[in-house]
């Protein structure tokens, strides 16, 4: 009987824990629409400030790193749909393989932060809610974790915050997550932030015919029928197994 106040005051303080961790989630996320995020983080205000960007890059060779790997970061954590547009002007600033080093580092512990409080806010309650149905998904996903995360971000058929989200109502382990996202992400990420670079360079209409461009272009539309192929090498093996 002695223990019923101290877990009641347990369990206010978790559910006071839970409520502001969600509310700092959600309140990013509104925040950036409600205050024009949208408008004040976008192509042209990057274009337009794209000569202070570099000199403060070039001034603050240890900093300007930092800087870019929160904001992809806190991007990335709280869902906000600016991803592509960081990735590009990573590249123009610190070229494409120091910017994919940065992105991919960033993008994982955004990933990784998102993953951790949507395991922490609702998990438990959606697991004990599907019962045995949701132990059987666990299991079969949690099986070949590594395997499944991997190909959903090497292949990007569902939206990056999706694939976040999801795994964190199974068992997986933290580390899986962390290094199926950092290896995934790998070959879309080179992709822009090469864009990025070969936008960048750019300083009149000849640049527009630089093989740089053309190669991230054609790495870029390589990217974006990947799903395609992978729906079509799916849809033979049917037809294969009852060929044998």
């Amino acid at each position: 009987m002695a223990l019923a106040p101290l877990e009641r005051s347990d369990g206010r303080r978790k559910l006071a824990l839970r409520l502001s961790i969600l509310i700092i989630f959600l309140g990013a996320l509104v925040a950036f629409f409600a205050l024009g995020g949208k408008e004040y983080v976008s192509i042209q205000t990057i274009k337009s400030h794209r000569d202070a960007l570099r000199a403060f890059v070039d001034a603050h060779h240890a900093l300007a790193p930092l800087i870019a790997f929160l904001v992809y970061a806190a991007a990335t954590a709280f869902s906000l749909p600016i991803a592509i547009l960081l990735s590009l002007t990573i590249g123009f600033l610190f070229g494409r393989w120091a910017g994919t080093l940065i992105v991919v580092t960033a993008a994982t512990a955004g990933a990784t932060i998102l993953f951790l409080a949507a395991r922490y806010l609702f998990a438990d309650a959606a697991r004990r809610r599907m019962g045995n149905i949701g132990r059987r998904i666990n299991a079969g996903f949690t099986e070949n974790a590594f395997l499944y995360l991997l190909s959903l971000r090497l292949v990007p058929l569902f939206p990056f915050f999706l694939v976040n989200l999801a795994p964190a109502f199974t068992t997986i382990p933290v580390s899986t997550f962390a290094a199926a996202t950092a290896i995934g992400i790998v070959p879309g990420t080179f992709v822009f932030v090469n864009l990025g670079q070969a936008l960048g360079d750019i300083e009149s209409l000849t640049g527009l015919l630089s093989p740089e461009l053309a190669g991230s272009l054609v790495l870029l539309a390589a990217l974006a029928l990947a799903p395609v192929a992978v729906r079509k090498i799916r849809s033979r093996h049917p037809a294969a197994r009852s060929s044998r």
